[in-house]
């Protein structure tokens, strides 16, 4: 199953957006416990169940959106590819509080087993016998050297400019939902340029469950006025999907650079 990068979902999802609502041919193929298939006219995209606890299952189809309302995006990941300065900034701090015998943590697990998860989750994944206050002590340091290291290495997907564009002149309402900190997502958002088009952040952590719950999405949902038989979801971690799928809506999941290698 080839896997489709970031740049070439956003260079080509407005044209099979509009291709998909004209036609009756499911958007998701097959949603299946060992990949997402998820097939429009000229996309496909992969990614590996393992972050799951369990099988996904997908009864929506693109199709169904019609008339199309709102589209949710994620953030990391999905509007820019910030995997790998997430990944250098783990990998440095883990290896100096001696995590993994103090060796560093490779590419492979960092996505595999850290992508898309919550920090709440991250410390129980990676520090179960920290207190958790010292844990999130960690993913707040953590956060911070990804703030730093994000205005000089952070630039956006391939196409986003031109989706942004076709969303805009269509009147579609857009949210984005993510798992990242209030400062993390922020600071995105801002050197995407992104300030004014997003009508609403809803964040992980302001819900009662985050991501991979649909709790986040369903608050998207709710603020946005629409139903979620009309809005689709732009995802790249199988967290995310996860949660967009038990919110009821089509997913479009996508990889980056980065995570197009596992």
């Amino acid at each position: 199953m080839p896997t489709l990068a970031g740049n070439q979902v956003f260079s080509s999802i407005s044209t099979d957006v509009s291709k998909i609502l004209s036609h009756s041919r499911p958007f998701c193929k097959n949603f299946s416990g060992s990949c997402i298939r998820l097939t429009s006219v000229a996309t496909r995209a992969r990614i590996s169940s393992e972050l799951t606890s369990q099988p996904l299952q997908c009864k929506n189809a693109l199709s169904v959106c019609d008339p199309l309302e709102a589209i949710l995006f994620d953030i990391d990941g999905t509007l820019c590819d910030s995997v790998p300065i997430h990944y250098y900034a783990f990998r440095e701090m883990l290896q100096e509080v001696g995590y993994n015998g103090g060796q560093p943590i490779t590419e492979e697990f960092f996505i595999k087993r850290m992508n898309g998860l919550h920090n709440d989750e991250l410390c129980q994944l990676l520090f179960p016998d920290w207190d958790f206050d010292r844990a999130m002590k960690f993913m707040d340091d953590k956060e911070a050297m990804f703030r730093r290291l994000a205005p000089e290495q952070l630039k956006p997907v391939n196409g986003l400019d031109k989706l942004c564009k076709w969303i805009e002149e269509r009147g579609l309402k857009r949210a984005a939902v993510t798992n990242a900190p209030k400062e993390s997502a922020e600071l995105i958002i801002s050197m995407l340029g992104l300030d004014d088009f997003f009508e609403l952040i809803v964040l992980g952590s302001e819900c009662d469950r985050a991501k991979p719950f649909p709790d986040p999405y369903l608050k998207a949902l709710e603020h946005l006025k629409v139903a979620r038989e009309h809005a689709f979801v732009v995802e790249d971690s199988a967290s995310g999907v996860k949660a967009g799928v038990a919110a009821g809506m089509p997913v479009v999941a996508i990889a980056s650079e980065t995570q197009k290698n596992y």
